[in-house]
């Protein structure tokens, strides 16, 4: 599992160009090479609106600000050479240079309208004590909670000093990125995190955690409810680092049947935004229930998220006049077209902004960008995007 969630400057049209060669010079004076950011002077700020934002405060812009999930990541050579002289995946999550550095490779070279630091959902698990490890090419491992008296021993409290590195690179992220570019922040959502507690693992449908749901639910509630009550100290201190916006990422919340769904992802959720809210009340916050499908409409109405991010199976017309019409909508490119690329991106790409650039809405992949995607496609539906006006 990439951070993030993770998991060449170009020629945009018209005055999207100036936009984006603006914030490349305003990211960083580092040259086009893999180096590592100075930190100790910052770049002069030069906007006063971030659009990212304004969408989720429920104004629409004519051209939809844009990122990608996972886009700090090993599509891109410079992110490659810096996780090469980290080591272990961890190990790049928790040193605060790198971190910021990978971070803001995107933003340097494309010119995204949001910057979300480079982290892992894992690292509250990691911060409970948990055992937490990458190993090449079989993704994460961790000890299996999956039994009562396991969870019985679950820390309720994590160490958050163990998550200042995250703190730190967001602190130095939002020194350096010009104040027209969201900072995000993010954590996984509960069910989510708990699925790889439980099994230790990924797996295809996410079954020993649904099993240990479905056997003991009091015993995995004591799971859910330490990942609550975690998960909203965790986003406040990054919102007290820096962070613009948060995102919360139920990767797995599409295994769930519909009543499941209600308790494991949708209620989790609810009570983080609240938790978090009832400190820091104007913050938004973005939910992203992938596989929701029609279960979405009830999924907002739960949460109060100000925004919802949705995978490429959404349904248009389900999407645009039950949720759309009530919080901004980001998404929902397939990751597999920008590998494809040519004419195929382009269709995608303008059916996506027929479908949703009419709203609130921000341009997003409908999951995390792959390692093998080339840069020339990512730089194709960048151009394509940014030149659509209405």
């Amino acid at each position: 599992m990439e951070c993030e969630g993770s998991k060449t400057n170009m020629c945009l049209p018209d005055n999207a160009s100036n936009r984006g060669q603006d914030r490349n010079r305003s990211v960083s004076k580092a040259t086009k090479k893999p180096v590592i950011i100075t930190w100790k002077s910052r770049v002069t700020q030069n906007s006063t609106t971030k659009p990212f934002v304004e969408v989720l405060s429920g104004r629409r812009q004519p051209a939809p600000p844009l990122w990608m999930m996972r886009q700090a990541g090993r599509y891109l050579p410079e992110y490659r050479a810096v996780r090469e002289k980290a080591g272990g995946f961890l190990d790049l999550c928790f040193n605060p240079d790198l971190a910021a550095e990978v971070t803001l490779q995107p933003i340097r070279r494309f010119g995204f309208d949001a910057a979300i630091i480079f982290s892992d959902i894992l690292v509250i698990p990691h911060a409970l004590g948990r055992s937490v490890r990458f190993e090449a090419g079989e993704g994460p491992r961790l000890d299996p909670l999956d039994t009562p008296d396991k969870i019985a021993a679950l820390s309720k409290h994590a160490d958050f000093t163990a998550l200042e590195p995250v703190y730190e690179a967001l602190r130095r992220v939002r020194s350096t990125l010009d104040s027209g570019i969201a900072l995000i922040g993010f954590c996984g959502a509960p069910w989510t995190v708990a699925t790889y507690m439980v099994a230790g693992h990924g797996t295809p449908d996410q079954g020993p955690a649904r099993m240990l749901a479905y056997s003991h639910p009091d015993a995995f509630e004591k799971i859910i409810d330490v990942l609550v009550e975690n998960s909203i100290q965790y986003l406040l201190g990054q919102l007290k680092a820096g962070a613009d916006v948060l995102q919360i990422f139920d990767t797995w919340a599409g295994v769930l049947p519909p009543s499941e769904f209600k308790r494991w992802s949708a209620e989790p959720t609810r009570r983080i935004v609240e938790g978090v809210r009832a400190k820091a009340p104007n913050t938004k916050i973005i939910g992203f229930p992938r596989g929701a499908g029609a279960l979405l409409p009830d999924y907002i109405e739960r949460t109060g998220v100000d925004g919802v991010s949705i995978d490429w199976t959404a349904e248009p017309v389900l999407v645009r006049e039950r949720v759309q019409s009530r919080i901004a909508v980001q998404g929902n490119l397939d990751p597999l077209v920008l590998i494809a690329g040519g004419a195929a991106l382009d269709r995608a790409v303008d059916d996506v902004l027929s479908n949703y650039a009419g709203g609130r809405f921000i341009f997003n992949l409908g999951h995390g960008i792959q390692p093998e995607t080339p840069i020339a496609h990512v730089e194709q539906m960048l151009k394509r995007v940014r030149a659509y006006r209405s």
